[in-house]
């Protein structure tokens, strides 16, 4: 299954690096660099200087950016930035920052859209006023009617990405930071989150953002200054890291994931994928939580979104590779158990360059703890060269290891399921051990108590976005079958092995912001007349409260 996404992936992360990077640059251009211009605005708004209490909607501004920052603000802050390091080197983190750029563009685009073409629904549940918006109505009503099968295919789209990047990718984390720290099984966590999940999600989108905006400004003040204590401690690491990332982005040298580090246009991928992910512009899913806000004028919340991605990616997103950096985690080992049937388990072909993906053989011969072939057996991509039988790394194994098996055995007959190693950590257990490593254990709590509410938090919001779609495909009957769904999607998200959860996010994403992005360029002279209308008819001076 890993093999499958994988292929498909590679297929599409080059269009979707063409499609994403594009789009933003020409709607940076084409609205005259908005995101620069309008800063200020979309703070003035977000503060409630401009709220009308008598709009149409169903949350303030604040509940709209604090419900889409609580999907954008989460795993990926902590777990894809490691990711991307892990992968592309240091010099992804400048690609993350090129994509939050162009990226806060992208995002005003598609929340001024979905404010201009969000529609009433009728709603059972007693819970919202029943405004609806995103891509799906304004791909239809925008570009018109012959373009529903493409906002249908969006819709489903972003419901796949709803039930998996969204809700199984933050499982997945939780489960694999609490095991990592708790040593409590996945599917015990997985069970209590799914259940915290499913009781917010019940009361609809007034609940959402009730308990999100509490939620999401907690967490990102705590996680952002336990950052900035590591980066004060390490002050004078920061100038360094910042060459490094500047001179690894464009000449990549360094990493621990074989030539995916060392290749420019892995770098380059690897940096947009993840940026994508954590700040979630071009996406059409933040438009979903934006569309409930409370207002008449489209474009005073398109100014409101266009500041996540300059939180999440330009602020929270750099402490996190800063942290990583400054401390030298991304490229360290540590012993570790290896789980011989592991899904983080893989196979590098060793090189004179470094080391690529290969098939496993289907046994390897062990001496004095060295493995007799090119092909090695790695952990996270790093190739493992000594294997021992206990966690202090002192009794070298003898033997081998049958592949298909997920066993070793050794010279005497007995059987092992597990061994242990020098390996490298990825994920959110890089994150935690760069913070332990400076702050001790309260580095390490205040990262552990950051995923959950992260993780939890993302799911929530998540939850909302797909809520929408499936109501745009089948009607209001599908609202309970997809929450009891989405629900289940959380729990066995997080009993899947991290590598493929991520894949299959990788794919949903690719799918549904493909169209998505297309709508936004067809339609930028749209938003450029709103935009120009706005700012100059200044509508929301007749309701400021300064």
């Amino acid at each position: 299954m890993e093999s499958m996404l994988n292929t498909l992936n590679g297929y599409l992360e080059y269009v979707l690096m063409i499609t994403l990077l594009g789009t933003g640059l020409w709607l940076t251009f084409r609205l005259g660099f908005i995101q620069v211009r309008r800063f200020w605005h979309g703070v003035n708004v977000v503060r409630g200087k401009y709220d009308d209490p008598n709009a149409t909607g169903d949350v303030t501004h604040f509940q709209a950016l604090t419900t889409a920052l609580s999907a954008t603000v989460g795993i990926g802050n902590i777990a894809g930035v490691a990711i991307a390091i892990h992968w592309g080197g240091p010099g992804a983190i400048f690609w993350m920052w090129i994509t939050a750029f162009l990226g806060m563009a992208t995002k005003f685009t598609e929340v001024t859209l979905a404010q201009r073409f969000r529609v009433k629904t009728q709603t059972n549940d007693g819970n919202s006023s029943g405004v609806s918006g995103g891509p799906m109505h304004y791909i239809e009503q925008g570009l018109g009617k012959k373009w529903r099968p493409v906002a249908m295919f969006f819709a489903f789209a972003l419901i796949t990405m709803a039930l998996i990047s969204g809700n199984a990718v933050q499982a997945n984390t939780l489960s694999d930071m609490v095991k990592t720290v708790f040593n409590i099984p996945a599917w015990l966590t997985g069970l209590i989150s799914a259940a915290l999940v499913g009781f917010v999600i019940i009361g609809g989108i007034s609940r959402i953002g009730k308990v999100t905006s509490i939620l999401a400004p907690a967490m990102a003040t705590i996680y952002v200054l336990g950052g900035v204590s590591v980066l004060i401690i390490n002050a004078e690491a920061i100038g360094p890291s910042f060459r490094l990332i500047l001179s690894e982005a464009f000449n990549p040298t360094a990493g621990v994931a074989g030539t995916g580090a060392g290749v420019f246009l892995q770098t380059l991928l690897w940096g947009v994928r993840r940026g994508l992910f954590s700040n979630e512009a071009g996406q059409g899913s933040a438009p979903i939580a934006h569309s409930a806000a409370r207002t008449e004028e489209p474009v005073s919340e398109g100014a409101v979104a266009l500041l996540e991605p300059f939180i999440d990616t330009i602020i929270i997103c750099t402490i996190t590779a800063l942290v990583i950096i400054t401390t030298g985690v991304w490229y360290k080992t540590t012993p570790t158990e290896i789980i011989l049937n592991s899904g983080d388990l893989s196979y590098r072909k060793m090189h004179s360059s470094g080391h690529t993906t290969a098939l496993p053989p289907e046994q390897i011969k062990v001496i004095d703890g060295l493995q007799q072939t090119d092909v090695l057996l790695s952990w996270h991509e790093f190739p493992l060269r000594q294997l021992f039988l206990d966690p202090q790394l002192q009794q070298r194994f003898e033997g081998t290891i049958v592949t298909t098996q997920g066993l070793a055995h050794d010279l005497s007959g007995q059987v092992y399921t597990a061994l242990y190693a020098e390996a490298v950590e990825n994920a959110a257990p890089l994150t935690l051990w760069a913070y332990q490593l400076v702050l001790g254990p309260a580095g390490g709590f205040i990262v552990v108590f950051c995923v959950i509410l992260f993780a939890i938090s993302t799911a929530i919001s998540w939850s909302y976005y797909g809520d929408r779609c499936a109501i745009y495909l089948w009607g209001e009957r599908a609202i309970l079958p997809y929450r009891i769904t989405y629900v289940l999607m959380h729990f066995v998200g997080a009993i899947l092995s991290l590598n493929i959860v991520w894949r299959l996010g990788d794919l949903a994403m690719s799918l549904g912001t493909i169209p998505n992005v297309m709508a936004l360029v067809l339609l930028s002279g749209l938003t450029h007349r709103l935009a120009k209308t706005y700012f100059k008819e200044k509508p929301y001076q007749k309701s400021s409260k300064d």
